[in-house]
């Protein structure tokens, strides 16, 4: 009892030295039996390492002033802790302590979670529920040889590399979600807490319309990267936990780790040999472990973070978020949950699976809220605002409608659907997604019209309404423009539009004269994490070799007004014939910049219709 005793009291110290308090709840130890008189080789290594650990803590605690948070600074005593969060938030220069003392003081906490079984019953409905019942081997082989790993290319370092055909869209969305920590939260990521919705709030508001991120990627630490994927997992697992809980799946006999240690040889001697083709495989070697702390997750996925790059990786993270989320609850989010999350015959990830992943619900559609029916039917969409986004082929080709909370996301990254793939859309600059004069007039006419619309979303209202909508709007149609639109008795949005279109802003429509109010240019980055061959070395000599990489591709954008396509292709062909200067809508994308095309453009025109895409290099390719 009384290494247990000392080990606690140490464990203790340790915790107070990096974050200047104790936790709310102790971590989960193994029990151990008590030490013989005589002391063994392995007692007196556990007891030179305590005695590391305990010099460690005590230069800590001796090198900081005072009891702080990793990174934010210590708040005053008379101010309450929410108070003090939100001026953590709001301060555009936090005080941190240097990034080299903090991971001197995690190198020395031992992080020892056993975790505990599965029940039979529960790993096997786990199982059907991922692939069903008779999956075939191949689909096995894509979800158990699959790591969460960054490439090693410097061009492409911030990405995740893909070598096997199916978990893309784990691998897409934790994309995203690295991106997002990388480009916005990079000053942060010594904080353990960084993941927290309050504090990614905060650093919104900051970065709001004067801050872009760089595009220097090969300048990225390992050590940033591999914590900014930590952040990652630790704000999915506990988006899916609906903010209160979330479930690491490791596996038995590699679930032990000191943050900094690297354990590749014990996870590569556990994993040899190791066949996961059966509920009863999986349910053998999982060990889960449930968190109500995002510093304690946070501190056992670092130490454990070798284990998600080995080949179970991307299975193991996705059993993580399904029973983070609760397998009850995963069923009751589906519209049909006879069919398994991974599809066949290609054993994709579904769209449940990634809309699991951003939104934190298993919801097959990615429209706004539900669907009613009638009947007491209805079809599940997104609940509520995301942090990353989403944007697929399929709505270009009328198949699907997607919303305003995942076209629109609280940081500029998408992920990229396509019939077969799921890739990554990003931008440096949050203000891509602000509106400009006309946008935010038509989102204004259109919501109020739809106020007024008691057809359940059919496009239409009554006379009484109209009249309504045109006070609030201060819109003044000429009188007969009026009386037309009125004649019928209801007013259509789709003739509501056509005729705000030819009315002149300056009476409250949407047509400008000048034709640049809505001008729009930004840059964007297509990520694409599949490994494609490319030659290493100078192929004229002989001395090339083939190397695995993803793509990335750079592209200009530029966004016309928002005019119809007949008026648009009308103002381009009358200033390519007459030559005029004064006709700009030509001139609104850079001189350098010809209109090219890909599939990829769009998606993006989905999100920014009409927009003129350019790049340099190879095509985008979502597939």
């Amino acid at each position: 009892m009384g290494d247990r005793d000392e080990e606690e009291e140490l464990q203790m110290a340790l915790r107070m030295s990096l974050h200047g308090s104790p936790p709310a709840q102790p971590e989960p130890k193994r029990s151990k039996p008590p030490s013989p008189a005589g002391e063994s080789p392995d007692a007196v290594a556990r007891r030179k390492q305590r005695e590391l650990m305990a010099a460690a803590a005590e230069k800590r605690l001796r090198s900081l002033p005072s009891p702080a948070a990793v990174v934010l600074p210590p708040p005053p005593p008379t101010v309450a802790p929410e108070a003090a969060k939100e001026d953590a938030k709001v301060e555009p220069e936090p005080t941190a302590v240097p990034m080299e003392d903090v991971k001197e003081a995690e190198m020395a906490v031992e992080v020892e979670v056993e975790g505990e079984e599965l029940p039979p019953d529960v790993a096997e409905k786990l199982w059907v529920m991922v692939f069903g019942i008779g999956v075939s081997k191949a689909v096995l082989a894509q979800w158990t040889n699959q790591g969460i790993r960054f490439s090693s290319d410097a061009e492409t370092t911030m990405g995740l590399v893909q070598h096997e055909g199916g978990p893309c869209g784990v691998l897409a969305t934790v994309q995203a979600y690295v991106l997002k920590y990388l480009l916005f939260f990079s000053d942060n990521l010594g904080n353990p807490e960084v993941s927290d919705p309050s504090y990614a709030s905060g650093q919104r508001r900051f970065y709001q319309s004067s801050f872009a991120a760089r595009d220097d990627f090969s300048s990225l630490t390992e050590d940033g990267k591999t914590r900014a994927l930590v952040h990652a997992m630790v704000e999915i697992l506990f988006l899916c936990g609906a903010g209160k809980k979330a479930a690491v799946a490791l596996i038995g006999g590699v679930n032990r780790g000191v943050s900094g240690h690297d354990n590749t040889k014990e996870i590569d001697a556990a994993l040899e040999g190791l066949s996961v083709e059966s509920a009863m495989d999986i349910q053998k070697v999982l060990r889960i472990s449930t968190f109500t702390s995002r510093k304690d997750a946070f501190h056992l996925l670092l130490a454990n973070i070798r284990l998600f790059e080995s080949r179970l990786g991307a299975m193991l993270f996705l059993i993580s978020s399904l029973l983070s989320r609760g397998l009850e609850c995963i069923q009751a989010d589906r519209d049909d949950p006879s069919q398994p999350l991974v599809t066949a015959p290609f054993g994709h990830a579904s769209q449940e699976i990634v809309n699991l992943l951003l939104c934190g619900e298993a919801v097959p559609n990615v429209f706004d809220g539900k669907m009613d029916l009638g009947g007491g039917m209805s079809l599940k969409g997104i609940p509520n605002n995301v942090e990353v986004g989403f944007l697929t082929l399929l709505e270009s080709l009328n198949l699907c409608k997607v919303g305003q909370y995942l076209k629109c996301p609280k940081w500029p990254i998408w992920v990229v659907g396509s019939e077969s793939h799921y890739t990554v859309l990003f931008a440096l600059n949050p203000n891509v997604q602000e509106e400009n004069e006309l946008e935010e007039r038509e989102s204004k006419i259109r919501r109020a019209f739809d106020a007024q619309d008691q057809s359940g979303g059919g496009g239409f209202i009554s006379v009484e309404g109209f009249q309504q909508v045109l006070r609030d709007t201060d819109i003044n149609f000429p009188s007969d423009k009026l009386e037309d639109l009125c004649n019928p008795g209801i007013i259509v949005w789709s003739e509501f539009w056509q005729a705000l279109l030819q009315l002149d802003k300056r009476s409250g429509g949407m047509k400008d004269p000048t034709g640049l109010m809505g001008k729009k240019q930004f840059t964007i980055y297509h990520f694409n994490g599949i490994a494609k061959s490319v030659l290493n070395g100078n192929a004229n000599i002989g001395g090339s070799t083939p190397i695995q990489r993803p793509r990335i591709c750079k592209l200009n954008v530029s966004v016309p007004p928002r005019w119809t396509q007949d008026e648009y292709l009308a103002d381009v062909v009358s200033s390519s014939t007459s030559g005029s200067k004064d006709d700009s809508v030509l001139s609104l994308a850079p001189p350098f910049q010809t209109c090219q095309h890909a599939p990829l453009v769009d998606c993006i025109r989905t999100r920014w219709p009409r927009a003129v895409c350019s790049w340099v290099g190879d095509v985008p390719s979502i597939v």
